[in-house]
């Protein structure tokens, strides 16, 4: 029979459920099912690409992907897809052809309107245990992360 793996200090006093990583890991769980629930039709990296397009009106797709914290590959999909939704356009730049400006269709404005106000509901149905002090610091600290 193998004999027990011994375990150091450190190791053995590790609790998962106290770790940093997972108690994320669970709250955005709880804020994906709450969007899901109340915003069907897009998926959450497909809002960011909207809300991001309605504060910049046109943007090439590589910027865009960096201002939503979405590699090349992702962002390219996540746009094609909008773009088959007939929510954002893309035409190449007048400036340079090698890049693709990225916009909203009218639909897209539209659409983008009312998801901003739902995603207000989102966040705060998210944080609705805290306190706006609580929601404030969370804030904070997570930006620091």
């Amino acid at each position: 029979m193998a004999e027990p793996l011994k375990k150091t200090p450190a190791e053995a006093r590790y609790t998962l459920e106290e770790q940093i990583g997972f108690k994320l890991r669970l709250a955005n769980q709880k804020h994906l099912e709450i969007f899901n629930r109340q915003m069907p039709d897009i998926t959450p990296t497909q809002f960011a690409v909207l809300a991001k397009l309605r504060d910049e009106i046109c943007i090439s797709q590589n910027h865009l992907g960096r201002l939503v914290g979405m590699d090349a590959a992702t962002t390219k999909g996540v746009v094609d897809r909008l773009r088959k939704k007939g929510l954002v356009q893309s035409a190449p730049s007048k400036t340079d052809m090698r890049r693709l400006e990225i916009s909203l269709t009218d639909a897209g404005v539209s659409l983008t309107a009312e998801a901003v106000v739902t995603a207000q509901q989102i966040s705060a149905e998210t944080v609705n245990n805290l306190t706006p002090r609580e929601v404030d610091r969370l804030l904070a600290l997570l930006e620091k992360l």
